[in-house]
């Protein structure tokens, strides 16, 4: 086999392996917090402004494989509602797709104890280009298409949030829309499917200094199979959290992270394949920063843990 059709094999592998996970949206082992991105119904949820940045390397040292950057914003306002600002921008072979979003939640106070249901709306926009000199491709001819500059298309989304001080439960679809995307599989532009989510978490005490926090997230595209995430993390002395994922068929990953006050939490996560794949790439790096505001009036007893 010459090096070409082996390159050729193992893009084909890389890229059947993304689409089976994650159809068209980027997807993070971080996805505990990065819930606003698939769920607006967490806008505002923690009480505190919040900051996150959060940087993804997927499947390092094969050409064209996804990248992902990640900005968000989000803030209480008044004592029941929730704003947020989310821009993410995926790199995926010769296609560039940057979503910007605007989330409004309202928060439904259910009993005496403070639980609440978020209902989130999500809106914005997505500039989607391919740029088909980037890359190789498994046939030849696709180097001909015609490159997008800067499609712009709509987005609209919903979603409910659930969550108590120790456990929550999301639903939601960040996009009931079918625009254009980048279909990988047959190398042209195709329609997007539309993406459903359903996310959950407890945090366990199992004494003064160390808790416990196991979760899902579940992604459904339609026509695609279902894609599963499990995690179990734990928060050492309020400070160090240590923790485990595994993906379906697809990876397993090892999470640290540092609450280095109670304002600033940095977090790493690297991924490895299980799959066919872990022959051909060096692993995925995930990165993440969150700052958040805290005010004198709303001083946080722990961090929270989701």
């Amino acid at each position: 086999m010459t090096l070409l059709r082996k390159y050729l094999l193992v893009l084909t592998l890389a890229l059947a392996s993304y689409a089976g996970f994650s159809q068209q949206d980027p997807q993070y082992t971080h996805y505990q917090y990065n819930t606003m991105t698939v769920n607006p119904g967490y806008s505002g949820s923690r009480g505190h402004l919040t900051l996150l940045s959060m940087f993804r390397s997927q499947w390092v040292g094969l050409e064209g494989s996804p990248q992902t950057i990640t900005f968000g914003i989000d803030s209480p306002i008044g004592k029941f509602d929730g704003i947020g600002l989310s821009i993410v921008q995926d790199q995926l072979g010769p296609s560039t797709e940057t979503y910007i979003d605007g989330n409004y939640a309202h928060q439904l106070v259910l009993n005496r104890k403070g639980h609440r249901l978020a209902l989130g709306l999500k809106a914005g926009v997505r500039f989607f280009s391919l740029d088909w000199s980037k890359g190789l491709f498994r046939d030849p001819e696709a180097i001909f298409n015609e490159n997008i500059n800067t499609k712009l298309l709509p987005s609209i989304g919903a979603g409910l949030f659930y969550y108590t001080d120790k456990f929550y439960l999301g639903l939601s679809t960040p996009n009931v829309f079918t625009n254009a995307h980048y279909d990988e599989i047959q190398e042209s532009e195709a329609l997007e499917r539309m993406h459903f989510f359903l996310i959950g978490g407890y945090v366990f005490d199992l004494n003064h200094d160390l808790k416990f926090k196991p979760s899902f997230f579940v992604k459904q595209v339609l026509g695609a199979p279902l894609a599963v995430d499990v995690s179990a993390n734990f928060l050492v002395y309020e400070t160090l959290n240590l923790g485990v994922n595994y993906r379906w068929d697809d990876s397993v990953s090892g999470l640290l992270g540092f609450q280095i006050s109670p304002k600033f939490n940095i977090g790493y996560a690297y991924d490895f394949s299980i799959n066919e794949l872990n022959n051909y790439n060096t692993g995925t790096h995930e990165i993440f920063l969150r700052y958040q505001w805290i005010s004198s009036e709303n001083r946080l007893k722990s961090p929270r843990f989701f």
